[in-house]
């Protein structure tokens, strides 16, 4: 199981919101400890709160999700709130036209006899190298590409060469999911020695023993992954031991198609006690 910050990152909802949904009966911890208190979560959990983040999107409100949750095994009631929606979302379509185009699937979302997407996760080691780094808290995950911008603008002021593997990586330093104000670290990898700057610091990345899971296409698949990744971990006996991070080996920088994007996921684990 996994602590209630580690849950956070994976399902990419505050601490704050899964105690709201907890006070609320939307999604009870699998666990809570009768000494200290703490809430653990099971990897089988993401599933549900990726409905729950889902529907929300939809403009559901909580209380009608908990009825939708609970009526899962009855198609019937289930497309009757979302016909009721489907109208809501017609009236009002300028505001809500991506909650429209969500609603064409959202029947399936509930089904738990939908065949999920395969994604292999594999033990590997990334090893050490040095690194030009750009690490700034930023209002959102949104704007990561400014970190990016300012990376890019270093590298070519300073002429800097830049390693093969290249490891283009962004990190994400936050013990939780928050909604704003996000700590965020972007990385490539270089040879040869620069002088640091206000926004650019040279240093090594060391070594260290992830779970990895390739992903090619767009970046609407990264909670399935995340649940893949979730379950391997529990299952395999691991726990998750440092800050998530994810390497672009074909961003939209080098390609403007998603579907030639290829990103890798890593998770840094450690062997279960």
């Amino acid at each position: 199981m996994f602590k209630i910050g580690d849950f956070s990152k994976l399902s990419a909802v505050s601490v704050r919101m899964l105690r709201h949904y907890d006070k609320l009966k939307l999604l009870i911890p699998e666990h809570v400890d009768d000494l200290s208190g703490y809430r653990y979560y099971s990897a089988a959990q993401l599933r549900t709160i990726n409905k729950i983040q889902k529907l929300k999107e939809m403009g559901f409100s909580l209380g009608i999700i908990k009825e939708m949750l609970e009526s899962a095994a009855d198609a019937e009631r289930l497309r009757a709130y979302f016909t009721l929606r489907e109208i809501e979302v017609t009236e009002e379509l300028h505001l809500l036209q991506k909650q429209s185009r969500l609603l064409e699937s959202s029947l399936e979302l509930l089904r738990e006899d939908v065949i999920s997407m395969n994604y292999h996760v594999s033990v590997k080691e990334i090893p050490a190298h040095q690194v030009a780094s750009v690490r700034k808290v930023i209002p959102a995950y949104t704007e990561e590409g400014k970190l990016w911008g300012l990376l890019g603008a270093e590298i070519a002021a300073q002429q800097i060469k830049v390693a093969d593997p290249a490891y283009v990586t962004a990190i994400f330093h936050d013990p939780e999911y928050k909604e704003t104000a996000v700590d965020i670290e972007v990385q490539t990898a270089v040879t040869g020695n620069y002088s640091n700057t206000d926004d650019v610091l040279f240093k090594g990345f060391d070594k260290v023993t992830v779970a990895s899971v390739m992903v090619n296409g767009n970046y609407d698949q990264m909670q399935s992954v995340k649940e893949a990744a979730a379950q391997w971990v529990e299952d395999n006996r691991y726990e998750l031991s440092g800050p998530m991070f994810i390497i672009y080996h074909v961003s939209p920088a080098k390609d403007p198609n998603p579907e030639n994007w290829v990103t890798e996921a890593c998770y840094p684990i450690t062997r279960r006690a």
